[in-house]
């Protein structure tokens, strides 16, 4: 692993995944927490995000002093692109091992999305001793068709970028209606890149190439590695998704009866950014239980 400091408060770090892929971080507090048997936080973002779909609830989390790291997975952000559109779930929680493996320490995973169905297959695979909990936010291995289908239908429907900040916050503003719209749409910029004068997402669109490897049909596999897990599990969703249920939270709960769950009243499936506060109050909370 090496890193270049990006300022005072977090550092760039890069990591070796499988297919010797770099997997770039932003890592904060290295060194601290360990002496108190507190964890490392990792946390995986969803399908088309990024690491910076952390920033806040990182910032927060190393203020409380946990040594933090929000990664970017492979295809995603300024991490590389597979050459073969390798995004399977299964090479997903491979790239987890091997970050897992580098920063050798017991690690609380933070899953989103993709990042959650990730981040159960990579605990049942790395054990408790690496892995000591995991939070899944707004994920469980039953969710509903229609509210994934249309995460990628707006995935899909902006695959040829947009010719201004302006368009790329008026279609995340259709895609998520009940999220207060930025005054500014500049923020965007972590997720999207300039090219030949359109904006593009900071994605690579091969991620949805393949259907029979999106990671969001391995429903039994990922249920049963849920079911044999051994460590605290939280699980959050946001009361406006449509994308986990209340009937699907009701099975989760009766398979994994010993998870946790809390349900954010406002907000949807990216819970994170839906409401930031009361997401990282839960999260800290069960991290330092």
């Amino acid at each position: 692993m090496s890193e270049s400091s990006v300022g005072s408060t977090s550092q760039t770090v890069t990591f070796r995944g499988v297919d010797d892929l770099n997997l770039i971080g932003d890592e904060w507090n290295r060194g601290a927490a360990s002496a108190e048997g507190r964890p490392t936080v990792l946390m995986l973002h969803g399908g088309g995000q990024n690491r910076h779909s952390w920033k806040n609830t990182g910032q927060i989390l190393a203020d409380a002093g946990f040594h933090v790291v929000a990664l970017d997975s492979r295809g995603h952000g300024d991490s590389d692109r597979s050459p073969t559109a390798n995004y399977t779930v299964e090479t997903l929680c491979s790239d987890i091992l091997q970050v897992l493996y580098q920063i050798g320490r017991p690690v609380a995973l933070v899953g989103a999305s993709m990042g959650g169905l990730t981040g159960i297959l990579a605990a049942h695979e790395a054990g408790p001793e690496l892995v000591s909990k995991l939070i899944l936010v707004d994920v469980v291995p039953r969710f509903e068709k229609d509210g994934s289908a249309r995460i990628r239908d707006f995935m899909f429907g902006n695959v040829d970028g947009f010719a201004s900040l302006e368009d790329a916050a008026d279609a995340v503003a259709a895609y998520l209606p009940h999220r207060p719209r930025p005054r500014s749409p500049e923020g965007l910029k972590k997720n999207l890149r300039l090219r030949d004068g359109r904006w593009y997402w900071h994605w690579d669109p091969a991620f949805l190439t393949k259907p029979d490897d999106d990671p969001f049909t391995r429903m039994d596999m990922l249920e049963r590695a849920a079911i044999n897990l051994q460590i605290p599990i939280l699980l959050i969703r946001g009361k406006l998704s449509d994308v986990v249920s209340a009937e699907g939270v009701e099975d989760f709960l009766t398979k994994v009866p010993r998870a946790e769950f809390v349900e954010l009243a406002e907000a949807g499936h990216t819970a994170a950014g839906d409401d930031n506060d009361a997401f990282t109050e839960v999260v800290v909370r069960f991290v330092n239980q």
